[in-house]
């Protein structure tokens, strides 16, 4: 198991350590990102958390619990945000 950045009971962490501690783990992530999803780093930074985890889950076979869009919902999503 992870260590928390920061254990809440010393208090907030100085912001140029939460800072620091954002930047290493962002970097690690956006790796393995790339090493085990192929996604090239700007990919990783346009990503939400949400979606990167929906990916990770889904190459873990695990149950996201969410019933994939139905074609209504699809026809909708692709007339509001078309690709051209």
């Amino acid at each position: 198991m992870r260590e928390p950045l920061h254990h809440a009971a010393h208090g907030p962490p100085p912001r140029d350590k939460l800072g620091e501690d954002f930047a290493a783990r962002a970097g690690q992530l956006a790796g393995v990102a790339g090493a085990a999803l192929g996604w090239a780093p700007d990919a990783f930074w346009r990503a939400t958390p949400a979606e990167l985890t929906a990916v990770v889950q889904a190459l873990r076979g695990e149950e996201t619990g969410a019933a994939p869009p139905d074609r209504a919902t699809i026809a909708r999503l692709m007339e509001a945000f078309p690709d051209g």
